[in-house]
């Protein structure tokens, strides 16, 4: 036995993030800790690395206790973490992102030789290709996440917490790293393995152990459980997949026409895209990140201006194109990166949801904000949309990510826009968030909003949008409908290794 947790209990004030929780992990083995957003499962592994201090209840590693909130006991234990938010120096090389922090501080020059030969080593043994000198603002977010595994294998993890590491992977990406983790256990290292993936956690781990709302409901091991069994303790219930009725297509609602962008959010420009989103439907645009999504996501929103093309809402070509007009013009947001530009994480809840809308007549009067309509509004979406969080006067960075997005489509949704950018609107979401995400956005389809959902999950691009389209390299493919094309058809489109017209 390796790791062993005893009667785990965590409070914050009034919320019980961790209910006397126990469980224990063996050498070379990958245990999958699965669970809604919000169930415990980051707050647990926090305690077991030292970030909290549990109110009840012990961690020994290796047959020793574990002092409490002590990050270096952690490390120097063998135990490493590799946080669903890279906690890495953009403006440093990987080779001294890695390397910091392992050596004492009165220790002159760092022997860099020394250092990119241990990398390069440890790179060839694991499968983690990456060059020591490349800096890491250049690195894509797969090559991020090896420079974080490597930084613990180089201080000589033997215990490897991951937290949601696919959340912002590519599936090529995923792919690489669960052979990662296949030559990592194959060398005696024990992996923690945080997910709501479910086609992930029965393809990496060995053991399943299922958190809901704090408590430790189940325990299975993964040849001998399905993926419903697993989705149901996560919930508590069964989950129907949605039910997508035939589209009622209305009148085009918003129209680019031959429209060309500067490039965006370090992807492609957009290249003469036409595009046509119409009521009552769902335009699901599919793509490999950077090929010009995050371009066309800010064209919509008004947050870029077009270099050439026009801009229609209605039959109306819009002139000059702002936020505050995309907002007039009854366009919505879902941002693909809630944490960046979805909210302000210190600011409350209620300051969050109004943020759009501050000045509309519903939360302002003669120039003052009414922080009681606010504070309602704020109540409202909590209680509508089933956000667990203490109060609205909460800072937003407090909560869960599946709480967090729910408050932004409560947002988003509120004021029944007639268009509605749905941006990666369910990455990072548990299976049960990722229902009710999909169940809004098909009500809103039903009421005759125009839904352009940007998504690199394929599956949920087949599952929910009337039409497809494919963008790479800032251009757009001919739409089809629903089953036109089949899933490698629109791999090969999504790769390049067709022609993308339109």
């Amino acid at each position: 036995m390796v790791l062993r947790l005893t009667g785990i209990t965590k409070r914050f004030g009034p919320l019980v993030a961790n209910d006397a929780i126990s469980f224990d992990l063996k050498r070379g083995e990958v245990v999958a800790l699965l669970g809604e957003n919000g169930a415990g499962k980051t707050t647990l592994m926090n305690i077991l690395f030292g970030h909290y201090v549990a109110d009840e209840g012990s961690v020994e590693a290796f047959g020793k206790a574990l002092p409490p909130g002590d990050p270096r006991a952690a490390l120097d234990a063998g135990i490493g973490m590799v946080h669903q938010h890279f906690t890495l120096a953009e403006n440093m090389t990987v080779l001294e992102n890695i390397a910091l922090g392992t050596q004492a501080m009165w220790r002159a020059r760092l022997d860099r030789g020394a250092a990119a030969r241990r990398i390069r080593k440890l790179s060839g043994d694991f499968g983690l290709a990456i060059d020591p000198g490349a800096v890491v603002a250049a690195l894509s977010v797969g090559e991020r996440q090896r420079v974080e595994i490597l930084k613990a294998l180089y201080r000589d993890a033997r215990i490897l917490i991951l937290d949601e590491p696919t959340a912002v992977l590519t599936p090529a990406e995923t792919e690489a790293l669960f052979r990662t983790l296949k030559l990592l256990v194959a060398q005696g290292l024990s992996i923690i393995f945080i997910s709501h993936k479910l086609h992930e956690v029965m393809a990496a781990s060995d053991r399943v152990l299922v958190l809901r709302a704090g408590h430790l409901v189940g325990e299975r091991r993964t040849a001998e459980t399905s993926r419903s069994e697993l989705a149901a303790l996560m919930v508590g219930q069964e989950i129907a997949p949605a039910t997508v009725a035939p589209a009622k297509a209305g009148p085009p609602l918003l129209e680019l026409a031959n429209v060309s962008t500067r490039a965006g959010g370090g992807g492609a420009a957009l290249d003469e895209v036409s595009l046509t989103l119409r009521g009552g439907e769902i335009t699901g645009l599919a793509g490999v990140s950077g090929n010009g999504q995050a371009a066309l996501a800010a064209l919509i929103a008004g947050t870029m201006q077009p270099l050439g093309g026009d801009i229609a809402i209605g039959s109306a070509t819009v002139k000059e194109w702002s936020p505050r007009r995309a907002l007039a013009s009854g366009i919505a947001r879902i941002p693909e990166d809630r944490h960046a530009v979805g909210t302000i994480g210190d600011m409350s809840v209620t300051e969050n949801v109004i943020s759009e809308r501050y000045r509309s007549a519903r939360f302002s009067r003669l120039g003052f904000l009414d922080w009681r309509a606010a504070r309602g509004f704020a109540e409202e979406i909590i209680a509508d949309y089933d956000v667990k969080c203490p109060s609205p006067e909460a800072r937003i960075r407090l909560l869960s990510g599946g709480n967090m997005q729910k408050l932004i489509l409560g947002r988003a949704l509120d004021p029944e826009p007639s268009v509605i950018l749905a941006n990666q609107p369910t990455r990072g979401l548990d299976v049960g968030a990722v229902s009710y995400v999909h169940k809004k956005l098909l009500e809103a389809r039903a009421r005759g909003a125009a839904i352009l959902l940007i998504s690199e999950d394929l599956e949920e691009i087949l599952a929910l949008s009337d039409r497809i389209l494919v963008m790479s390299k800032g251009r757009l493919s001919t739409p089809s409908a629903r089953g036109e094309r089949t899933v490698r058809e629109l791999g090969e489109l999504m790769a390049g290794h067709a022609e993308a017209g339109a």
